[in-house]
């Protein structure tokens, strides 16, 4: 990375952290509703972290349709949570010990525990989207929620051992337990913003095309870990066309992200949507 793109990531990071501390507020006035609840201190640990890109881009995709409110908030945690409930699973399926230098969910409180608040988290996330009067919303959050668990059953069932995984099947993978949610969020935040059919096309696309290479650029990031996805690649192709090809696709699938944003009227939101595509294939973490 040249010193031109490591200043351009880091001024893209500082406007980050002002909508994730936005975002951390209305996750903590979410949690004070259950104070009381022994789930109150294991959700501040699941939730700890993260730059909240997710809820970064259901706001920004409502910013760029001229909406200025509160009502993307609720949205906004929902689609956090519905993030941290796939990490807590994730975390579990692949058996990991760690993320990102902290002990993992069910490393801290145990495999039960972690069942346990995974379920809570999703019925706060039910709590969250019922609060809106357009049914759309729930709907949303349900097909993302729907197609996560496809992607990850479909990485679940991959034995690398003798498995061959094609790209075809990868992007398909990638598509579901990741991009999904991507898709969703920015869906949101256009429906919540009032955004024409046109609009809300435009936006659900962006999140998906972004989302696809959000998560082949964290393939490449964890790629000497040599998870099942690497491997299963691997029994196919070499080493270097594997890399080679998931640097192309990512940047391929961020410059598709961007043409998606010509169809929204031009601001400071839109700007800061196509400035997160060059994060997507640039960030080292």
């Amino acid at each position: 990375m040249n010193g031109r793109r490591a200043v351009s990531v880091d001024a893209i990071e500082s406007k980050m952290s002002r909508y994730a501390e936005r975002v951390d507020r209305a996750i903590g006035k979410e949690f004070e509703l259950y104070a009381h609840s022994r789930f109150h201190d294991p959700l501040i640990y699941a939730v700890s972290g993260g730059k909240r890109v997710r809820p970064l881009m259901l706001m920004l995709s409502a910013e760029s349709l001229g909406y200025e409110g509160d009502n993307v908030l609720d949205a906004a945690v929902a689609v956090e949570l519905l993030h941290t409930e796939s990490i807590i699973h994730d975390d579990i399926i692949d058996e990991e010990n760690a993320r990102r230098g902290r002990m993992t969910f069910h490393v801290k409180y145990g495999y039960s525990a972690s069942l346990l608040t995974a379920d809570f988290v999703f019925s706060m996330i039910l709590s969250i989207a019922a609060r809106y009067k357009d049914r759309r919303v729930a709907e949303v959050i349900s097909s993302a929620a729907l197609h996560m668990s496809e992607g990850e059953y479909s990485e679940l069932t991959i034995d690398p051992k003798v498995y061959k995984l094609d790209w075809d099947e990868y992007l398909e993978i990638v598509a579901n337990k990741t991009a999904s949610l991507f898709e969703a969020s920015a869906k949101l935040g256009a429906l919540i913003a009032g955004g024409s059919d046109k609009e809300v096309s435009a936006l659900a696309n962006y999140g998906k095309y972004l989302g696809i290479a959000y998560q082949i650029r964290d393939d490449l990031l964890d790629w000497k870990s040599r998870d099942k996805i690497a491997l299963g690649l691997l029994t196919r192709y070499s080493e270097g066309e594997v890399v080679g090809k998931m640097t192309a696709l990512s940047q391929d699938y961020a410059e598709e992200a961007k043409r998606q944003l010509i169809l929204l009227p031009r601001s400071m939101a839109s700007e800061f949507l196509s400035e997160l595509t060059d994060f997507t294939i640039y960030r080292k973490y």
